[in-house]
């Protein structure tokens, strides 16, 4: 299998441990309902520190590595995967680290009114006064709720942190790459 766009993979995860004896790995997923990485066949390990928002280096490129995944499971709030060729504990400590990247296309397809966070990247922000607001920079979660990064998409550049509850945001409209919030422009 050849390697997917780079703008295409995502970073679902990294691996903080070996799991057992026989080459499990811990990751510590960065979505706490990591359906992707669980359904996965193939991952991506990366050995470079996490990146922003945004494309992959040439640099990241080089240093890629395919793994074909055995078996995937939940465990205290954990994923374990089984890679392939990865068969005891040295090898698994020796991934310590490793960002772990999946093809987009390969998520599995989104319940209806769902969607992936990684799919709002992109999107432009309005308010309910027809304001737009900027462009979604990134969105993470802060333990209570998601939080939308808005701003100047070209230049990484926030200029709000709007959190991602029902309350704010009013509408997602993915087909038009647009996200309606209850929000005012004079709000940083």
């Amino acid at each position: 299998m050849s390697t997917p766009s780079l703008d295409n993979l995502i970073e679902l995860g990294a691996i903080s441990e070996a799991q057992g004896l026989q080459g499990q790995v811990k990751v510590r997923p960065h979505s706490p309902d990591p359906v992707a990485l669980l359904s996965s066949k193939v991952v991506w390990l990366s050995l470079l520190p996490r990146r922003s928002a945004g494309a992959l280096s040439s640099t990241e490129e080089a240093t890629l590595t395919q793994y074909k995944v055995k078996s995937a499971k939940m465990h205290s709030g954990n994923v374990v995967l089984t890679l392939d060729g990865v068969s005891d504990r040295d090898q698994a400590l020796a991934l310590k680290g490793a960002r772990i990247l999946l093809d987009r296309d390969a998520f599995p397809k989104a319940e209806s009114d769902s969607y992936y966070w990684v799919d709002l990247i992109g999107c432009k922000a309005k308010n309910l006064q027809d304001e737009i607001l900027g462009d979604v920079i990134d969105v993470t979660e802060n333990g209570a709720h998601g939080v939308i990064a808005i701003g100047d998409i070209s230049t990484k550049t926030i200029q709000y942190l709007v959190p991602f509850v029902k309350e704010v945001v009013r509408n997602v409209d993915l087909p038009n790459k647009l996200l309606t919030l209850d929000w005012q422009s004079d709000w940083v």
